[in-house]
């Protein structure tokens, strides 16, 4: 590490469960973000300052005001402009340690295993059934951790799949329910609170710290600010 990234990283290094060697750890891990929305946003700022040395975007959608409730990585002149390309844009500005690929593309399993395949871990951070079936057939396949996270009106939820032979999404939501039944309103902060603890979580996999999620699920209510862990598996 340079002198520039020791004082960049001071209050990393200066943790004994991190360290030099630590930040050494974050600095060479690769990590891809599926979904740059309201998880995607908080997720993509926290990996990129901690120096996550490289960072896949992956979304197909486009800047709209409906986002700007909660979608903190965008501003109003960016409506209608691509998302992952924005984010890139936004990010490198704020470390330029860290190399960031986007792909403004839907992820799907005509090119999952590619993308996947160039990253160690993948965070969930999107609201679609299929992409989430899709990240959990394709990380367990090619033995890749999978931090999911999920929001809707007040609540959230956060789990890790597929880390180390555990279980996986499938496991625990066997059945993809009806969209009609889903909510869809969400407390505009809620997102940067679960999509902080995806990034946490990411975090913890890669410095080999912490107890992780795996076969847990934390849910979070904002309401209340009580929060449980279920062990499903």
């Amino acid at each position: 590490m340079n002198e520039i990234q020791k004082e960049r990283y001071n209050r990393h290094i200066i943790l004994s469960e991190i360290s030099e060697s630590g930040q050494k750890k974050l600095l060479d891990a690769k990590v891809l973000v599926v979904g740059a929305g309201g998880l995607g946003a908080p997720v993509l700022q926290y990996l990129v300052a901690a120096g996550v040395g490289e960072i896949g975007i992956v979304d197909a959608d486009t800047v709209s005001l409906s986002n700007l409730q909660r979608q903190i990585l965008y501003r109003e002149n960016e409506i209608g402009k691509s998302k992952a390309e924005q984010a890139k844009s936004t990010l490198n500005q704020l470390n330029s340690d860290v190399k960031i690929s986007c792909y403004p593309v839907m992820l799907d399993d005509n090119n999952a295993h590619e993308i996947i395949s160039k990253y160690d871990i993948v965070v969930g951070a999107t609201d679609n059934f299929n992409s989430r079936k899709c990240i959990d057939k394709v990380t367990k396949k090619q033995e890749k951790a999978f931090v999911h996270a999920s929001i809707g009106e007040f609540e959230g939820q956060v789990a890790v799949f597929n880390y180390q032979n555990g279980p996986s999404y499938f496991d625990l939501f066997p059945e993809t329910p009806e969209e009609a039944s889903l909510p869809l309103g969400v407390l505009g902060v809620l997102p940067g609170i679960i999509g902080s603890m995806q990034a946490c979580e990411t975090i913890k996999i890669i410095l080999e710290i912490g107890e992780v999620l795996s076969g847990k699920l934390l849910v979070y209510d904002a309401l209340t600010h009580k929060s449980n862990v279920i062990q499903f598996c």
